[in-house]
């Protein structure tokens, strides 16, 4: 539950964060004509209604399993996952590069950058903020004996790793529009700004295809990592009335769901009931270093009967 607060937290303070400054963005905008500053208004609207569609999906990974989801519903926050990317990628990205090229067009030059400057400033300030919420967050997911690019690719929880991206894609697009301000002002050249917005709109581009990436693979049912898969195998062999297994299939259902098969070959002298004992330590064992894995199916083999819970 710490985790899943972790991430909610990190949500939350987008969402303050996002609302504020576009809106302030967009004054910005509006009085200076700056296509950069528009961008990132269009760029700050998306992460707040990206964000609020992470939320919705976590509520709806959270609902218990029914009769038609008897596996729950924990894969529908990697669906709003997916989601989020394609807004990214097609409203964020694509509104950014659109906005670049009609100013190009169509340039206008910026006559006082001041709005522009305490804007960015104070954006840069809140992003800093919710940028830190995400990361601590994603150091309360991951593996700390990684680097950060390795937290990122993974990480199973998109309301942490894409709440990462879009803030650290952010913090870049205010440099950026930073930097295409200051020069456009600097040289009197508006083209500047508007190459700024083009900028901004790759970057997000970029940041939706490694996101689309990730969620891609989770939805379709990625498996745990190979070293998690070794000591699941090690826990499984260590059992001493184990005599052979095949390797574990598993699949991430939610960041903290999963589900795991396993073949097992008892010793040929055990009863059914001695099995059924056996089945049922291992589940245990399993389930005591890796709680995530929530649903174990274990089949013994030679006895014609799968045990399970």
């Amino acid at each position: 539950m710490a985790n899943a607060n972790a991430s909610k937290l990190s949500l939350y303070g987008g969402i303050a964060a996002n609302v504020a400054i576009a809106i302030s963005k967009f004054v910005a905008a509006y009085f200076t004509g700056s296509s950069a500053m528009l961008s990132e208004g269009i760029h700050s609207l998306v992460d707040t209604g990206n964000s609020g569609l992470l939320l919705y999906g976590t509520a709806q990974s959270q609902r218990p399993a029914d009769a038609e989801h008897p596996f729950g519903h924990s894969k529908e926050l990697y669906f709003w996952g997916l989601i989020v990317a394609v807004l990214i990628f097609a409203i964020g990205g694509g509104m950014s590069f659109y906005e670049g090229i009609k100013h190009i067009q169509h340039p206008e030059p910026i006559e006082d950058a001041t709005w522009n400057y305490v804007v960015l400033g104070l954006s840069f300030l809140f992003e800093g903020l919710a940028f830190f919420l995400s990361v601590k967050a994603l150091l309360a997911t991951a593996d700390r004996n990684v680097g950060f690019v390795q937290m990122l690719k993974t990480s199973r929880d998109p309301a942490v790793f894409a709440s990462v991206m879009e803030n650290l894609a952010a913090l870049l697009g205010l440099a950026i529009a930073g930097l295409g301000v200051f020069l456009g002002h600097l040289l009197n050249n508006p083209y500047f700004d508007g190459g700024a917005s083009i900028a901004i709109g790759l970057l997000l581009m970029l940041v939706a295809v490694f996101l689309v990436g990730r969620t891609k693979g989770l939805l379709v049912g990625t498996g745990v990592d190979a070293n998690t898969l070794a000591n699941l195998e090690r826990i499984a062999r260590a059992a001493p009335q184990v005599r052979e297994i095949r390797s574990p299939l598993t699949m991430y259902l939610g960041p903290n769901d999963v589900i795991m098969a396993l073949d097992v070959d008892f010793a040929d002298n055990m009863s059914s009931t001695q099995v059924a004992t056996a089945v049922e330590e291992l589940q245990d064992a399993i389930r005591k270093e890796h709680p995530e894995v929530q649903r174990i199916f274990i089949e013994a083999k030679n006895l014609v009967q799968a045990a399970g819970k």
